[in-house]
């Protein structure tokens, strides 16, 4: 199976007391099927970085992604492949963020995609409750959903949050030049990078 034909997967995170863990599946009618990815997110780091290996073994790598800088909110994260070598970029809107997370995702020759989230209502009451004593320490209970296109508006892919509590996400890709290492770069990074 080629991951580059893939046009469903499944993110699963599992929350342990220091560490993140992400396990990505292509889809099996409606289902998580194979893994093709497997990466654990290190709690309160200060400069983030991710590798993605191709299963739970961590013997082969299949990408990583790095933060260009420390503390910057709009410097954006690398993505490289086994190699080190480019394979593209992504980045928070910072401004833009403020009402509605924004994501924007670079492919060297292919262009670039701008994700937010779907509902911008519900973005902004997303926003709200992180404010709200005590409760806004809690991940906020509902499901949310961001849809990446291209300049013009041609669909590219979207994440959507499948459960109320565990964060498993469906990532449907309708775009079939975007690398599918990016693809899972971003929807790991909506669920590591912030606040939900």
């Amino acid at each position: 199976m080629s991951l580059q034909n893939v046009q469903v997967l499944h993110v699963h995170q599992k929350v342990t007391f220091m560490t993140n863990r992400y396990e990505i599946f292509v889809d099996d009618n409606g289902g998580p099927g194979e893994l093709v990815g497997f990466a654990e997110q290190k709690k309160f780091k200060i400069k983030e970085r991710i590798t993605v290996y191709t299963d739970s073994s961590k013997s082969q790598v299949l990408f990583e992604f790095n933060a260009r800088k420390a503390l910057d909110l709009g410097s954006g994260y690398d993505v490289t492949d086994a190699n080190g070598q480019p394979i593209g970029l992504f980045r928070k809107d910072f401004a833009r963020s403020l009402m509605n997370s924004t994501w924007h995702l670079e492919q060297p020759n292919w262009g670039t995609t701008t994700g937010s989230e779907r509902n911008k209502v519900f973005a902004i009451v997303r926003r709200l409750w992180q404010w709200i004593p005590f409760v806004g320490e809690a991940p906020f209970p509902a499901r949310y959903h961001f849809d990446f296109t291209t300049e013009n508006g041609a669909p590219v892919f979207s994440v959507d949050k499948k459960t109320w509590i565990r964060d498993h996400y469906l990532v449907r890709i309708q775009d079939p030049g975007v690398d599918r290492r990016l693809v899972i770069a971003q929807a790991v990074a909506l669920d590591a990078l912030q606040s939900r």
